[in-house]
């Protein structure tokens, strides 16, 4: 039986059973990010939600959190994937993820046929998520390191 994959917390959220043990869901980190990404969760529990846009690393949601659930950190251990609905992988020419890519992780290997698969640089990928929301197709998502296969 596959589990759920766990939610994505904000950067520098504690471990996870530390986190809810933590956090008191009183949403401030939610109302200081400016990027818009921090939402509730199950529980009303925050979380990211990549469709609202990528994470600028500001630190402005970890400054906010009285409690201390979240400890100020540059990034987080999340990389990027590919599914199988990416429309490069179909033969179809979209390279959009790998121009919303500030940390050029994302690049396109040609392939016989002459089109191009996005291939991962996981030790340049920040897990920011700014790949995310453009997909056309949802193909492309942002998960913590140990959950994630390799990519495609």
């Amino acid at each position: 039986m596959r589990r759920a994959p766990a939610a994505v917390r904000p950067p520098g959220a504690l471990s996870e059973p530390d986190f809810l043990s933590v956090c008191d869901r009183c949403g401030d980190c939610s109302r200081a990010c400016p990027e818009g990404i921090v939402a509730r969760g199950d529980g009303g529990f925050p979380t990211i939600d990549f469709q609202a846009g990528g994470c600028t690393f500001c630190g402005l949601c970890a400054k906010a959190c009285k409690p201390g659930a979240l400890a100020a950190t540059p990034s987080w251990p999340l990389k990027a994937s590919f599914g199988e609905r990416c429309l490069s992988a179909q033969g179809v020419v979209c390279r959009v993820c790998g121009e919303r890519c500030e940390a050029a992780a994302i690049r396109f290997r040609p392939m016989p046929g002459g089109f191009s698969r996005p291939e991962l640089t996981a030790e340049a990928c920040t897990g920011c998520g700014a790949c995310v929301a453009p997909c056309p197709v949802a193909a492309v998502t942002v998960a913590p390191r140990t959950e994630m296969a390799a990519c495609a």
